[in-house]
């Protein structure tokens, strides 16, 4: 089971609709909707995790995701990568095939601004809206329903869903035509990795000194070093704790859609492509799994 925070809704009309992927982010996003009132019908590859959810907060779960979307008028999803949102949205049993005209899919999925693209033209063709919509908050973001959504696509497609992502969101943007919550995503892994590695390095350096970083965590959290990542992560990269949040094996995952895009629109992203290779050089140490602040890991390994 997991917990998810009791928040405020805003206003909107109960309506059908589905929701794909039930991992660490997509099970509470789901578990939202019903809280507010949305008839919804879930799917997941893992049959148990969608019967899981319907124990726990009601609606149906379905065997396809085509079954799913069914009589819905929104289709959320939530899944791995671009070879996984392929295989739910397209072929006799995804999610397309079971959409009627005028519906609308939302992904959450963090992919390539290529497959959003692709995934927009499939579903205009069969008079369906799309928007991508990754999210950014992590695992607690969505337990507790304050996730912030950058959206790429259709303006009016954009008002008609944005009601039903605030059930999950604190803030819903749109950014421009379809792909640019995807590109928004990047820039904001981009930033992510930056700050972390600063961060890894600043603790590391801190202990080699001899200081209290605990102490000093505190105090530059009070100034310009001040950050989400030095708030929520700075305690416990110090104390080497990674068994929680957004797994290395994810950030590698975005971090390459990041170096594709780039080779792309020629933009210069020197330390981003080294950070990748520093959180390869984490997996290397059994971290996968770990959170993204176990860069650390390595500057203390590499340091013995």
């Amino acid at each position: 089971m997991t917990s998810i925070a009791v928040k405020q809704y805003m206003h909107a009309e109960p309506q059908d609709v589905a929701f794909l992927g039930l991992g660490v982010m997509g099970y509470p996003m789901a578990g939202h909707l019903a809280r507010a009132g949305h008839r919804v019908t879930v799917y997941n590859r893992s049959e148990s995790k969608a019967k899981q959810w319907v124990d726990e907060f009601g609606g149906r779960r379905a065997a396809t995701p085509a079954e799913a979307a069914r009589g819905a008028g929104m289709v959320l999803c939530c899944v791995g990568n671009d070879d996984d949102l392929r295989s739910v949205v397209l072929g006799p049993d995804g999610a397309l095939a079971g959409m009627a005209r005028g519906s609308l899919f939302i992904d959450h999925t963090t992919a390539s601004a290529q497959v959003a693209r692709e995934l927009n033209q499939l579903a205009g063709e069969r008079g369906v809206g799309f928007i991508d919509a990754p999210v950014s908050g992590g695992q607690a973001g969505a337990q507790n329903g304050v996730l912030t959504i950058m959206c790429g696509g259709d303006a009016d497609a954009f008002e008609q869903a944005r009601p039903v992502l605030h059930c999950f969101a604190q803030a819903v943007t749109l950014l421009g035509g379809t792909g640019s919550g995807q590109l928004c995503k990047m820039v904001n892994q981009i930033c992510v990795a930056g700050v972390v590695q600063g961060l890894a390095e600043a603790i590391a350096f801190g202990q080699a000194a001899g200081l209290d970083m605990n102490e000093v965590v505190k105090v530059i959290g009070k100034g310009a070093a001040q950050s989400w990542q030095l708030d929520n992560r700075g305690a416990t990269m110090i104390e080497g704790r990674f068994d929680f949040g957004f797994a290395v094996d994810w950030m590698r995952k975005d971090l390459g859609l990041v170096l594709d895009e780039a080779g792309r629109n020629g933009a210069r992203l020197p330390v981003t492509a080294l950070i990748d290779q520093f959180y390869g050089d984490v997996q290397q140490m059994g971290g996968n799994r770990w959170d993204t602040s176990s860069l650390i890991a390595r500057l203390q390994q590499k340091g013995k």
